[in-house]
């Protein structure tokens, strides 16, 4: 011993702690981040699939209504526009691939709420793609035809 005093030793503070493993907050929080992109990845993936396919159904439609400025055959112009319906109505409802005279017009005005399939211009969709020679009113099916796209294609979603 010193005269002084015993000789002391300064307190010895525990080691910082480690960042791993990290404390289960953060375990939590990990995943509900990698769901979180996870969720947001697939809506983005869904969201570009359904903006294509929109696309390539108008363009289809497109390529319809400039065949039919070509050529000018109301018949062509209803099978093709008939054709399009058909392949948008079939990712409304499945069923609808079944369906075929009133209950086809049915189903294409239920969609829109109206009645302009089964009482107006677009009844030349039950018999004229079956006519060599259709005389229809081309402009009306052609905007009725585009407002049923485009109210079909808002509520359509592609899967897969």
């Amino acid at each position: 011993m010193n005269a002084d005093g015993p000789q002391l030793r300064d307190i010895h503070l525990p080691p910082d702690p480690s960042w791993w493993p990290p404390a289960p907050g953060w375990w939590v929080l990990a995943l509900l981040v990698v769901a979180l992109v996870l969720w947001a990845g697939r809506w983005l993936l869904r969201s570009v699939r359904r903006r294509r396919w929109h696309r390539r159904v108008l363009a289809e439609f497109d390529q319809a209504v400039a065949a039919h400025a070509a050529a000018d055959n109301g018949a062509e112009l209803a099978a093709r526009v008939s054709a399009v319906l058909r392949r948008a109505g079939r990712l409304l409802d499945t069923r609808s691939a079944a369906l075929q005279g009133e209950a086809w017009l049915r189903f294409l005005d239920d969609r829109m709420r109206g009645s302009e399939f089964c009482s107006g211009v677009g009844r030349v969709l039950l018999d004229a793609p079956y006519r060599s020679r259709a005389d229809i009113d081309a402009p009306a099916l052609i905007a009725l035809s585009r407002r049923w796209l485009q109210h079909a294609l808002g509520e359509v979603d592609v899967h897969a």
